[in-house]
């Protein structure tokens, strides 16, 4: 009978290991995959212990909104919608309302910039290209990159336009020169959404102006702007251009927080039914983290919120690197195989998202069903390596088989079970 052996594990050069044998457990469960642990820590157990460590850090003017959830504790906001998670690992660190649906204003931008750069990436339209205006284009309200009407326009100058000065217009000269019409490219953002896993997102225009059935939630919109980042490296710059002069009007980047030089993208937004709401990312230390925010009342409160839940997100977590693709991290005995014993690696690098200090705090663990039944093949999943901490859900990664081991023939298998075979 097999069971479950829990191992601890002291990362460092000197490893010291204990083993509980838990009995009558017959085998392990399948490990999740990478993506799993991280959603088990974006969503813990809370507790006051850690809320007032939480919310004292780093800011001692923390406003009194209703608290997001983070792995560390509750966590006060004024903002009616908050999501921050870490580019890198996909965990996330703080999370309010993120499922619900609310209004995006020119967060949408976003999605629209996303399809118009992968109609540059895939050269069906370039930078040098002029499109023309619109009466539709020059007559669209809110903000304005002020085309002008029956004249055409570089697209550099309108994705300029779009992303520096939130220019209305210039989204729908671009949405009516890549695809006819707006409808037509709404219906494209429409469609690529769910496969970039915005499951909640749906769109009527272009440019974020209210509509009745136009929303995103904030999980989305930290979706696209990781897609941005990640697919169009080539042109996530124009996020972060300080401003843009065009037909004689030079208009700043309204995203204060790169302004600030606290941010190198992404974008703001604002709508009666919205509030103020922002998306800005910012990479420190090798860490890159993407802030989504909406539902201030001001666009100082949105630039103040903005800045304080960035800073909070870099003094509260680090990127750990646990073990390196194809490190060995334990062994596990094997029952009737050729070898005795068999590598538990890493399937990849083992990068986590954990509090500040976790070292001290956290405690880590392998757990494999022992002994793995033979045969074993190399890549099979055959345990898992577990982080726990206080008030913190158990983080699972799961643990390869570094070589195969093939099952013992007939004959050693039977002096094996009347125990003249080897140790097993």
């Amino acid at each position: 009978m097999t069971a479950r052996c829990l191992k601890a594990v002291e990362l460092g050069t000197n490893v010291r290991t204990r083993r509980s044998l838990f009995g009558g457990v017959a085998g392990i469960a399948a490990c999740a995959s990478f993506a799993g642990p991280l959603k088990a820590f974006a969503r813990p157990h809370h507790h006051a212990a850690h809320a007032a460590k939480a919310a004292a850090a780093p800011a001692a003017d923390a406003p009194a909104g209703t608290p997001a959830n983070t792995p560390i504790g509750p966590f006060d906001t004024v903002a009616r919608w908050a999501y921050v998670v870490d580019y890198d690992t996909g965990a996330v660190l703080l999370d309010k309302a993120s499922d619900e649906r609310m209004a995006p204003s020119s967060l949408t931008k976003m999605m629209t910039a996303y399809i118009v750069f992968g109609m540059l990436a895939t050269g069906r339209i370039r930078l040098e290209q002029s499109l023309p205006v619109s009466e539709k284009a020059w007559r669209t309200q809110g903000s304005k990159m002020f085309v002008p009407l029956g004249q055409s326009v570089l697209v550099s100058d309108l994705i300029q336009g779009m992303l520096i000065q939130s220019g209305n217009d210039a989204c729908i000269v671009l949405a009516e020169g890549i695809a006819g019409s707006e409808e037509r490219f709404v219906a494209m953002m429409n469609e690529e959404a769910p496969k970039l896993g915005m499951m909640n997102s749906h769109f009527l225009n272009v440019t974020g102006l209210p509509a009745d059935g136009h929303y995103m939630t904030a999980r989305d919109v930290a979706t696209v702007a990781s897609h941005l980042i990640r697919d169009f490296p080539q042109y996530y710059h124009y996020f972060g251009e300080l401003e843009f002069t065009y037909n004689h009007i030079r208009q700043g980047n309204r995203n204060v927080l790169v302004d600030k030089g606290l941010a190198d993208g992404l974008k703001t937004g604002h709508t009666d039914a919205g509030g103020f709401g922002l998306c800005a990312s910012s990479k420190r230390n090798g860490n890159r983290v993407i802030v989504v925010i909406n539902g201030t009342s001001s666009s100082n409160e949105r630039a103040h919120e903005g800045e304080r839940l960035m800073s909070w997100a870099f003094a509260n977590f680090e990127n750990a690197t646990l073990f390196r693709r194809g490190q060995v991290v334990d062994s596990a005995p094997v029952w009737m195989g050729e070898h005795r014993q068999v590598p538990l690696v890493a399937g990849a690098d083992i990068v986590m998202t954990l509090p500040v200090g976790w070292q001290q705090r956290s405690h880590i663990a392998v757990d494999y069903a022992s002994p793995v039944i033979a045969p074993v093949t190399k890549g099979q999943v055959c345990g898992a390596l577990v982080i726990s901490a206080p008030n913190m859900a158990d983080i699972r990664v799961p643990l390869e088989a570094g070589e195969s081991v093939a099952k013992l023939g007939l004959v050693a298998r039977a002096m094996t079970r009347l125990g003249h075979g080897p140790a097993q």
